[in-house]
């Protein structure tokens, strides 16, 4: 029975932390004293705890995030509740700021802000061996990155075949974006390449295909960015698929020649617009050359074989309906392959806390900490861009409905028209979550036709196509109704081509 267990909940199983791999890389003679356990927030607490404790541990360590923090409450109150002498330290960015506001580290033995590597087999020795440190919080010491062991022999047979496997070529960001916690990095720290791709080809002898690299800026340093292209052009096959994310105004002709030679499928670069608003971007401490940043971005997406994914935050101090409305039709019209609308969230420890009072921010006191209003952006329209979010996601982002999505969005205006089609889903189903894709194909068949008034067939032709392609094999209502019509007509009347390949294609009753 292991002495110390590593735990967290992630948000889907597919995941697999990091950072309790980091500590356990790191825990030295302890290591094998320890084990990893990994759950998910779907998981009911009273499940997770039996078989905490099934493991006899002393010493339990919980990785705590935004998005587990309640869940993880819970679990730690049953344990404490079962086992009262049981120490539970926790760590993580959700901890790391505000700690005395939160239940979770009242509940806690010990609670770790910042760097875990070094702090947590120190605290863990000494509760192990005495003797026992006194103070509860410990704010985490942050050792030369050369000082420790790299994380990656601790992935097991099990996450290389089945999860997506998190890297790091470095720590740290040396922006200071106010909505996000690498804000308080005073810079970017590079592991050694040559270790670290060491490490790399390791991973990938094994069989590892996956690699998501959780460095803020992949691109910051040019040289080392080309080493691990270079790296993963080696290694190529049908399988490999490497996510970065990417400063958006810097993308040198070597990175970019070198961009060019993957084969579609392999690459996908997360790219942070967040606002294409120049005060507001001043207003948040974040630096970006717009027109380069749209440059590079059209390039990605148009010209380079990666997949594209781009952010846009609403919400941020000052930022309008309008000029959001304005940010989101320039960057459609860069062409990314997914726009991800995201709701401004209060980060504990973040800077944008400065401008609560001046912009009149009003957040949720819950996770994950929207926003709710500021001052030019109130309650309602807040409400009506996070149903927009939403359904953009399952219209846009989910790839299934391009050629209704084309018609949707039309040529000009599409934050206008797809705000339209929020509006008139919410309208009728009163509903952002269990929709549904029949009645969803259904809703845009009808706003196509009705609303937008666009040609039947052209419609109709568009969602059949559509829905075809998806593999889905319901019926939407638009699809059955014009099946019924057309087997209705009168024989002597002879079809379009276009209806008889429709009524040919029925499934059979």
């Amino acid at each position: 029975m292991p002495d110390i267990v590593l735990a967290t909940l992630n948000a889907k199983y597919i995941h697999a932390s990091l950072g309790l791999r980091c500590l356990r890389a790191n825990l030295g003679p302890l290591r094998e004293r320890s084990a990893l356990h990994e759950f998910t927030i779907a998981q009911k607490p009273v499940e997770i705890v039996e078989r905490l404790l099934a493991l006899e541990p002393r010493i339990v360590g919980f990785g705590v995030y935004i998005w587990n923090v309640t869940e993880t409450t819970r679990v730690v109150r049953l344990l404490k509740a079962l086992r009262p002498g049981l120490k539970i330290v926790l760590g993580g960015p959700e901890v790391s700021h505000e700690t005395g506001e939160q239940d979770i580290c009242r509940l806690a033995d010990h609670v770790i802000t910042g760097w875990g590597d070094i702090s947590f087999p120190k605290l863990c020795d000494a509760l192990l061996h005495g003797p026992r440190p006194l103070s509860k919080l410990i704010v985490g010491e942050q050792p030369p990155l050369e000082q420790l062991a790299l994380p990656y022999d601790e992935y097991d047979d099990d996450d290389l075949a089945h999860r997506l496997l998190y890297v790091e070529a470095s720590r740290g960001c040396p922006f200071k974006c106010e909505f996000c916690l690498s804000s308080l990095d005073k810079t970017a720290w590079a592991f050694e390449t040559d270790r670290f791709l060491a490490a790399m080809a390791r991973l990938h002898a094994r069989g590892a295909r996956h690699f998501k690299f959780v460095d803020r800026t992949f691109n910051l340093k040019i040289e080392t960015s080309a080493r691990i292209l270079e790296f993963f052009l080696a290694r190529l096959d049908e399988r490999l698929f490497v996510h970065f994310e990417v400063v958006p105004d810097q993308l040198p002709e070597r990175l970019k020649q070198l961009i060019a030679r993957f084969p579609p499928g392999t690459l996908q670069f997360e790219v942070g617009i967040q606002s294409f608003n120049p005060e507001v971007q001043a207003r948040i401490s974040r630096r970006q050359d717009n027109q380069r940043t749209a440059d590079n971005l059209r390039w990605l997406a148009k010209q380079s074989p990666a997949h594209v994914h781009a952010d846009l935050i609403f919400g941020l101090p000052g930022e309008t309906l309008e000029s959001f409305a304005a940010g989101f039709d320039r960057l459609v019209a860069l062409g990314p392959h997914e726009i991800q609308v995201g709701v401004l969230k209060r980060l504990r420890g973040t800077p944008i806390v400065r401008h609560t009072e001046t912009h009149r921010m009003v957040y949720d006191p819950e996770p994950p900490y929207a926003i709710l209003q500021t001052d030019v952006a109130d309650f309602a329209t807040v409400q009506r861009m996070t149903r927009f979010a939403r359904y953009w996601d399952l219209v846009a982002n989910a790839g299934r409905l391009p050629r209704c999505l084309a018609l949707l969005l039309g040529e000009a205006r599409p934050f206008e028209r797809f705000m339209a089609f929020s509006d008139a889903l919410w309208a009728g189903t009163g509903k952002t979550h269990q929709i549904g894709f029949e009645p969803l194909v259904d809703a845009l068949h009808d706003h196509l036709r009705d609303t937008l008034r666009l040609p039947a067939d052209v419609v109709l032709q568009a969602v059949q196509e559509d829905y075809r392609a998806s593999g889905a094999r319901g019926k939407p209502s638009c699809l059955a109704q014009a099946a019924v019509q057309l087997a209705a007509r009168p024989s002597d009347k002879p079809l379009s081509v276009r209806q008889q390949r429709h009524l040919n294609s029925r499934e059979p009753a």
